[in-house]
């Protein structure tokens, strides 16, 4: 039922709700009138009969007061009239005439009680009124009762019964109800008309506001109003539709600039302003992120927030996060939530063995059983690279117990992405700050840290090695009798000989060691948790390396060797820098006996002179 309906049903309710109270109300008291008129026609006929038999009772004639009566019973509307005498005048004046004895019960009820009764009796086509009116006996009206009748005060003398018909005022009152019926209905359907009439365009307003904003909601504001309405409705469809207009223009541009976007989210609502505002929200948490980690020191801090993001926002469980270095083709590991490796150990040092990093496209274990043949997860998977730039890129890898979930998370694909490419720029931006700084802190001819790397390396690792009870043995490095090459053979020569000394370290150390360019032909090597004999044993393969190393100048074939000091932190020494003064100290040791040996420092060799 439309509003239109609504309303004209609830009018005419209120209108059928108020003829019938006032017919109700007409009806009501036209048997009222009806019925009192009744009564007061008795009590006045009974008053004349009264009077009437008292004069005849006066006048000597009671004889002829059945003629009275017979002319009173003709009055109008009083269909039966009798008098009847109570037990005390029977004994009196005999039993009177045949008709002037009790009825019925309600004349020996009136003669015992001297109280009136009435009653009304009626069907479909009659309705009658019975009267009976007791006489009661006083000394003080007009007449003097007691002067005729032996009776006391308020004995009842007898009584008259009245029959009225009271049809005609029942059936007047009924034309006038049918009356008032009739214009009632007339009232009401004009009343309905004219409601129709104008209320009608309002309702049609109404419901054409209905539809333009039910269409509104799924973001279509193409609608335009319509009315008949000349007043205050004709400028509310005014506005709406300009209102309309302008919101279709503006949703319009906000639905084209955010399209490019909505392609990289996840977006499953039908709805443009829902999706719109889907859009706006990520949009605003995507630059949050940006301007957050436009602030942060370096990219490590920016992995950080990545990795916060894909646990808190998108609820990732297990997913691993790994940095690739496109030059060396090594894959480093940034992040994974738990021990287990996604990929075998030959990816990482080897990135083209990532199906991922090598095809530049994602990878799911849903597309294909097996897919990478280096991936070790026995679940669902997948791994998704990013490039950054032409040298840096990342891999994200990320599995789950069952394909629902996967096909869940691989979902959040579009909206992680775009965290991606929010991060890029400021990834790449510390990536080449790093190297900046890197190449500040590496020698420029070997590629090897330092000194003042090795100044921030111990600054940094001085206390977290004491805590940890982390262990260095110190190689200090010297070449023999360089200067004699340079002079010889010349710089270049010299530069030579240097590089492959750095490259000759590289190769017989961890990675966890340390290979630092001391300055000119001194080297210094930091052993990570190492014992003496291991310390002894590298310094002993790096010596004899480079002792069969082989230069060719020009027609000269030469070679070169080493001196080699080692000291151990924190069994010689509590302070690295003491270490490696006592690396020193043990190197020139080696350089006044003889050259080309490896020595350990001892307790005498250091003279105590030397301040820390």
């Amino acid at each position: 039922m439309n509003a239109n309906r609504k309303i004209l049903f609830i009018v005419a309710l209120m209108l059928i709700g108020l003829a019938v109270a006032t017919i109700t109300n007409v009806a009501l008291n036209f048997r009222d009138y009806g019925y009192n008129n009744a009564i007061e026609k008795s009590k006045m006929t009974a008053e004349i009969v009264r009077d009437g038999l008292t004069a005849h009772m006066v006048n000597g004639i009671m004889d002829k007061r059945e003629f009275f009566l017979a002319n009173i019973a003709n009055i109008k509307d009083v269909q039966k009239l009798w008098i009847v005498r109570s037990e005390n005048v029977v004994a009196q004046h005999g039993e009177g005439l045949e008709n002037e004895r009790p009825r019925d019960a309600i004349d020996r009820q009136v003669l015992k009680d001297g109280v009136a009764v009435r009653n009304i009796s009626e069907d479909a086509q009659n309705a009658v009124l019975r009267v009976t009116i007791p006489y009661i006996a006083t000394a003080y009206g007009n007449p003097n009762c007691l002067a005729c009748h032996n009776a006391k005060e308020g004995d009842v003398l007898g009584a008259i019964s009245m029959e009225f018909n009271i049809n005609d005022i029942r059936q007047t009152g009924a034309m006038t109800i049918a009356k008032i019926f009739g214009i009632n209905v007339i009232f009401i359907i004009i009343a309905l008309w004219v409601t129709n009439h104008y209320f009608k365009p309002y309702m049609k307003l109404f419901e054409n506001l209905q539809n333009g904003i039910k269409r509104a909601r799924t973001g279509d504001f193409s609608f335009r109003f319509t009315t008949t309405l000349k007043d205050a409705g004709s400028e509310v469809a005014d506005q709406m539709n300009t209102l309309f207009q302008k919101m279709e223009e503006t949703f319009g541009g906000i639905k084209h600039n955010l399209n490019t976007f909505a392609s990289r989210s996840n977006i499953s609502s039908n709805d443009p302003l829902s999706t719109a505002g889907i859009i706006i929200q990520e949009l605003s948490d995507v630059y949050k992120f940006k301007k957050t980690i436009e602030h942060d020191a370096n990219k490590d801090a920016v992995y950080e927030r990545f990795i916060y993001v894909l646990k808190e926002k998108f609820l990732f469980e297990h997913f691993a996060l790994y940095e690739v270095d496109k030059n060396s083709k090594e894959r480093k590991l940034i992040h994974i939530t738990d021990h287990k490796s996604f990929c075998l150990p030959s990816v990482d040092k080897d990135a083209n063995e990532c199906r991922g990093y090598r095809t530049a496209s994602d990878v799911y274990s849903t597309d294909f059983p097996n897919i990478c043949a280096n991936c070790a997860e026995d679940k669902e998977y997948s791994c998704i690279p990013f490039n950054i730039n032409d040298d840096l890129s990342l891999i994200l890898s990320y599995s789950a117990k069952d394909t629902e979930t996967i096909e869940r998370m691989n979902l959040a694909l579009p909206s992680i992405r775009n965290y991606f490419e929010a991060a890029k720029a400021v990834i790449e931006s510390r990536s080449l700050m790093d190297k900046l700084r890197d190449s500040s802190l590496r020698d420029g001819a070997t590629g090897l840290y330092n000194r003042r790397f090795l100044e921030e390396f111990i600054d940094k690792s001085s206390e977290q090695a004491a805590r940890s009870h982390i262990t260095y043995a110190v190689l200090m490095i010297d070449i023999d009798y360089f200067k004699m090459v340079n002079d010889t053979y010349g710089h270049d020569a010299g530069d030579v000989v240097i590089k492959s000394l750095s490259e000759i370290l590289v190769q017989s150390i961890r990675k966890a060691d340390l290979p630092v360019r001391y300055g000119g032909e001194e080297f210094l090597v930091l052993l990570h948790n190492t014992t003496p004999e291991g310390a002894l044993g590298v310094a002993e393969k790096i010596r004899t390396v480079f002792n069969d190393k082989k230069f060719q100048f020009g027609n000269d074939s030469i070679q070169k060797t080493l001196s080699i000091g080692i000291a151990h932190f924190p069994t010689q020494a509590d302070s690295i820098w003491k270490v490696i003064k006592f690396a020193d100290i043990a190197l020139y040791e080696g350089k006044h006996t003889g050259r080309n040996r490896v020595i350990e420092f001892e307790d005498r060799m250091f003279s105590g002179g030397d301040q820390f």
